[in-house]
């Protein structure tokens, strides 16, 4: 594994095309498993099988319960995860994981495992899950980061999610497609309420550099210990941290930016210009405090990568507030300035296209890749899988990007 950057030519990506646990998420369930929305998952499953068609063309793509499944014929693997797993497993249902081949362990894990029910369950049409599913995990990124050749296990913030990184771990830890430098942070054993971090507030845009967000789901101490981590090691002499309002639509750094080129980024515009700006820190290796920059370009400056701006929903407040709610910030660069994107956000692919980016069709693509523009964005549909509050950066962790 190696990641040094945010645009680098796209190696080697882990990915989940979403299953069953989907179908946990009820209007009664949705808010406990951090929904705004119900997803039609036949729909979302062939939105995504789209999208790793597109990065199939780009670089080796690898799915989390493909992973799973083969490493728990290792015994090793199987005694970490079910041993982790007895923690979460109510009414002796870890027997009935334990008898069950690898694959299908990993299926549970993931889809969750239904208690047996009794006679009264039955006839009042009620059930419930001895085994939690995992209806967000077709959003890797959150969950854990590559910096360099080093790996972080994310910490959480809503226990919903905590089996999650159990896998994630067990994934770094054993299969050899996903062999690392060693663990800078294990959230999976992280349980302080002060201590999360999510990989959505985590971009790797140089490889001395990192921008952090502190959001709702990422907090100071655990972006502290992340810093000492990196600055130890010697993955960063420069950290920026952007101080993020806490609110549903800026959930993860990356929903409001997202770095697309050499010197380009795509932004929600309220939160980087004009009076809403957001506060920017830095810290810098070998000093004690931070110093809070101007605005998040002018640190930007100061540390030597200046970027300009594309509006994310044009120059319109609505569309801006519209389109920001459906991913339009987050953007998966596949190589320094073609990227990947929904095709609803009509007013952001205008901004690209005014930029000099051309929006080409995720079919039209597959069709001829060789013919893609140096600039451009390929767009899917995205119509379902939006609506799990994510876009084609959350749907994807990358293992490798090649040096810029």
């Amino acid at each position: 594994m190696c990641v040094d950057s945010e645009i680098g030519t796209l190696e080697t990506v882990l990915v989940h095309t979403p299953g069953l646990e989907l179908g946990a998420v009820t209007p009664g369930t949705r808010e406990a498993y951090l929904y705004d929305d119900i997803i039609a998952l036949e729909i979302a499953r062939r939105e995504h099988r789209r999208l790793v068609e597109v990065l199939e063309r780009f670089g080796s793509v690898l799915q989390v319960q493909t992973l799973l499944g083969e490493i728990l014929d290792l015994p090793e693997a199987r005694e970490f995860l079910l041993s982790k797993a007895m923690d979460l497993v109510r009414n002796g249902s870890a027997q009935r994981l334990a008898e069950m081949p690898g694959p299908a362990i990993a299926r549970a894990l993931i889809e969750g495992l239904e208690e047996k029910r009794g006679p009264l369950t039955q006839a009042l049409n009620q059930a419930a899950f001895a085994l939690p599913p995992l209806p967000n995990l077709f959003f890797p990124r959150d969950i854990a980061m590559v910096i360099g050749s080093h790996a972080v296990v994310g910490a959480m913030r809503y226990d919903v999610r905590w089996t999650e990184e159990l896998l994630i771990k067990a994934l770094f830890t054993f299969h050899p497609a996903m062999a690392n430098d060693g663990l800078l942070y294990d959230g999976s054993e992280e349980r302080h309420t002060n201590y999360t971090l999510e990989g959505g507030d985590v971009h790797r845009l140089r490889d001395d550099l990192l921008l952090l967000g502190y959001s709702e789901r990422t907090s100071p101490a655990a972006l502290d210990r992340l810093c000492e981590a990196v600055f130890e090691q010697g993955l960063a002499t420069d950290v920026l941290v952007v101080v993020m309002p806490k609110a549903p639509t800026a959930i993860h750094l990356d929903m409001i930016f997202t770095q697309i080129d050499h010197g380009q980024c795509m932004v929600y515009p309220p939160y980087f210009l004009g009076p809403e700006r957001l506060a920017v820190l830095h810290r810098r290796r070998g000093l004690d405090g931070v110093r809070e920059r101007p605005d998040f370009f002018a640190a930007l400056r100061a540390v030597g990568l200046p970027m300009e701006p594309i509006l994310a929903g044009g120059a319109t407040r609505t569309s801006q507030d519209r389109e920001q709610w459906s991913s339009a910030c987050n953007l998966l660069a596949v190589r320094p300035g073609v990227v990947i994107g929904y095709r609803r956000n009509e007013a952001t692919l205008e901004a690209l296209e005014e930029a000099g980016y051309a929006a080409v069709s995720s079919s039209r693509f597959l069709e001829a890749p060789e013919a893609i523009p140096g600039r451009a964005v390929i767009t899917l549909q995205g119509g379902e899988l939006v609506r799990g509050g994510g876009g084609p950066r959350c749907m994807t962790l990358p293992l490798r990007r090649g040096a810029l």
